[in-house]
């Protein structure tokens, strides 16, 4: 098949490769003890695959999905050997994640129509969220952007600290107030900032409680309604961090997410970490929303631009 174009710089190739080899290395050991004994793929071989899909958070549905498509291979070839399979996977997988029209970037980008573009995060916390604006206010910097950051997370003094620290680290202009003050307050100074230095990106860090999914969802309405009144069309972008490392907890907290505001994107951190990468898959999949950015490291460089045939590429490598 032709979705395996080389389309990474080399240096971006061999991070993704890193940071996925937990996952990678434990699904391969799985899988060769499903396979263990076997020549042709069987009914066996496929109640097996799907316990290893399920096992490597690929999520239920999606690998039901994979097993479809590999049972529809296995009668169509008449003859599939077991050292085929990988081959296999990495293709249908690819296959099934191409039939959405997202994930093919590349690089960091943002439309050119809105100044300031708005990006509102949302997560909860230790999810890497404060981390996440960090590493993308540096690539977007990189990338030639101006970018501003609003500390709207005043539930916790930490998160304000915390931003700042990238703030510095980054060398981008950060506008907060002390904590307790009204997260609505700071992103509407944070935009009208961003009007008046004439900024290309703003990115506003929320509070990341989901225990009262109504008052996060009140709280998140109304720090819209105010930016709306600085940019009518802000935020742009709605984008929801949360933790490879959890795996299936990541789905649902995507769920919720998704029920108590109108999330537009993804970002899956932590993957470098875990063995739990499959979960990119799945989610990928499942939600229509698309993921935009994954971490496989810690340093700047290593939240990277989801691109779906490098991930799969590099999870079958």
């Amino acid at each position: 098949m032709s979705f395996f174009k080389k389309i990474f710089t080399k240096d971006k190739k061999e991070t993704l490769d890193k940071g996925l080899e937990k996952s990678k290395n434990s699904f391969f050991d799985k899988l060769s003890k499903a396979v263990a004994g076997k020549s042709k793929v069987d009914d066996d071989v496929l109640d097996n695959l799907e316990e290893v899909l399920v096992s490597s958070d690929v999520g239920v549905n999606t690998t039901l999905k994979i097993i479809e498509r590999i049972e529809a291979r296995v009668s169509r070839d008449k003859y599939l050997g077991t050292e085929e399979l990988n081959a296999i996977l990495r293709e249908e997988i690819a296959s099934l994640l191409s039939e959405t029209n997202t994930g093919n970037e590349t690089e960091f980008a943002i439309p050119e129509k809105n100044t300031p573009y708005v990006i509102m995060v949302v997560g909860v916390n230790g999810v890497g969220k404060t981390t996440t604006i960090g590493k993308l206010a540096y690539q977007f910097k990189k990338a030639g952007k101006s970018v501003i950051l609003g500390a709207a997370d005043t539930f916790r003094a930490a998160a304000i600290d915390q931003l700042q620290i990238w703030a510095d680290r980054t060398q981008v202009p950060i506008v907060r107030q002390q904590m307790g003050s009204d997260p609505a307050s700071v992103a509407f100074d944070t935009l009208q900032s961003a009007v008046n230095q004439n900024a290309d990106i703003v990115i506003i860090d929320t509070a990341g409680r989901l225990h009262n999914k109504v008052n996060l969802m009140n709280e998140l309405t109304k720090v819209k309604r105010v930016m709306q009144k600085v940019v009518p069309d802000a935020p742009h972008e709605v984008l929801l961090v949360l933790d490879g490392s959890t795996g299936q907890n990541a789905f649902e907290q995507a769920k919720q997410f998704t029920a108590a505001t109108e999330v537009t994107s993804l970002a899956v951190t932590k993957l470098d970490g875990t063995a739990k990468g499959g979960v990119v898959i799945g989610i990928s999949d499942q939600f229509q929303i698309p993921v935009k950015y994954i971490g496989v490291g810690e340093g700047m460089e290593d939240l990277q631009v989801f691109n779906k045939f490098e991930f799969v590429d590099s999870f079958f490598k």
